[in-house]
């Protein structure tokens, strides 16, 4: 028996150390601290030790000063109301690219100039639901629309707007249509206006300043709602692969996390401009539904909620005359910035429903004359290849030809 119990210790033991190894920890007695748990106590007794410490509501500095190792802990932070969100490091802007230096110095150099060729503010104090759009006397590359839905708007107010009389033939829209039925009213509003849904953003809310259950519930809501969407629209044609004047594909991504912002308040996370900025090179740039915090270079800001006007139609019109109607682009940043990759079926049909090609065979060789009388030899066996009766035959088109 103590052979036994001696060669399952050693077998533990083994198996320990396998698993410092992995894990990269220089020692045994590190494991604990690794993983957060002792390793001589039973994992019944870690369960039920978890249990018990998992129904103690801890204080709000322990939970600020909680070290995340495991689940367990990252348990607690939910028990205390924290949000998981809350513990994704590196989402500010100017912490996100620290281990990516080229990347960091593309948005540098995007932000630089996009800085230098930005038109002075303007803004616009107006009634959406009245005014005649086709006042402002100018089309936009860009155009973000910000609904202050439950402020005496709804969503057939929304839809009822000629957005599609501001929107250059090529140009972009993104729309903050919150979640749940938003998403699918936000798609007609696309749809009515003459854009084509591209993208989509998500904001992810933290809470990490006021932490507990959130305030801004809704009353249809089934789950407490922690992320809004915003949509993005595309007009005309517009290829990544060859647009490269117009726009920059692939310089930021399609999440933002940031701070829920205080119960009543309407504001969005600013980085929804650094994302249209970084994307879309031209300079023409509405925002619908501003407010006077939101007034911003580069842009023209229109709604109810400004309580001032700058805006002159023919001012606004001469910054764009000579062909400046974009950013431009230096060498550095087209070189840093991520590229399309190559299309490598160019000139060739993909397979799939009809993309397969037979091999044409040479009538003058002798295994095109094979082939014409359809006729395939596998060793000793024949096999016929010819057309069942009733079957039409349709030529080939050789590659390259008109009708592909």
């Amino acid at each position: 028996m103590s052979e036994k119990l001696k060669e399952l210790r050693e077998r533990s033991q083994k198996r320990k150390k396998l698993l410092a190894q992995t894990l990269g920890v220089s020692s045994v007695s590190e494991l604990r601290q690794a993983l957060g748990a002792s390793l001589d106590v039973p994992i019944k007794k870690q369960a039920a030790a978890h249990r018990k410490d998992n129904y103690d509501k801890p204080s709000k500095e322990q939970s600020d000063n909680l070290v995340y190792t495991d689940s367990s802990t990252f348990l607690k932070a939910c028990i205390s109301r924290q949000r998981p969100q809350n513990f994704i490091r590196d989402v500010g802007l100017a912490d996100r690219f620290e281990e990516y230096p080229k990347l960091r110095e593309l948005i540098k150099l995007k932000d630089e100039l996009i800085g230098q060729t930005a038109t002075p503010p303007m803004y616009l104090k107006c009634d959406l639901k009245t005014m005649d759009l086709k006042q402002m006397g100018s089309k936009f590359d860009v155009i973000l629309v910000e609904p202050p839905l439950g402020a005496g708007w709804r969503w057939q107010d929304v839809l009822a707007l000629d957005v599609h009389v501001l929107a250059q033939p090529r140009s972009f829209i993104f729309l903050w249509c919150g979640s749940s039925e938003g998403l699918d009213m936000g798609r007609e509003c696309l749809k009515k206006w003459g854009f084509r849904r591209c993208e989509d953003i998500c904001w992810i809310k933290t809470n990490i300043n006021n932490p507990g259950h959130s305030k801004n519930l809704e009353h249809n809501a089934v789950f407490q709602r922690t992320k809004e969407h915003c949509l993005m629209g595309i007009k005309g044609t517009v290829r990544r692969s060859v647009d490269g004047d117009f726009i920059h594909a692939n310089v930021d991504i399609d999440l933002i996390i940031s701070e829920d912002p205080e119960f009543g308040s309407t504001e969005k996370p600013i980085e929804i401009f650094h994302i249209m900025e970084h994307f879309c090179l031209g300079r023409r740039r509405l925002h619908m539904f501003g407010r006077d915090s939101t007034i911003r270079p580069g842009w023209v800001t229109i709604g109810h909620e400004l309580t001032n006007s700058n805006f002159n139609a023919e001012l606004y019109t001469s910054y764009f005359i000579e062909g400046r109607e974009t950013t431009g682009c230096t060498e550095r940043i087209e070189a840093l910035r991520p590229k399309s990759p190559p299309n490598t079926n160019k000139g060739t049909r993909p397979r799939g429903r009809g993309g397969f090609r037979a091999r044409v065979a040479d009538p003058a060789s002798e295994s095109g004359r094979s082939h014409i009388r359809g006729s395939v030899r596998t060793g000793s066996n024949s096999v016929s290849q010819r057309p069942s009766p009733g079957r039409s035959q349709t030529p080939m088109t050789p590659p390259g030809s008109a009708s592909e």
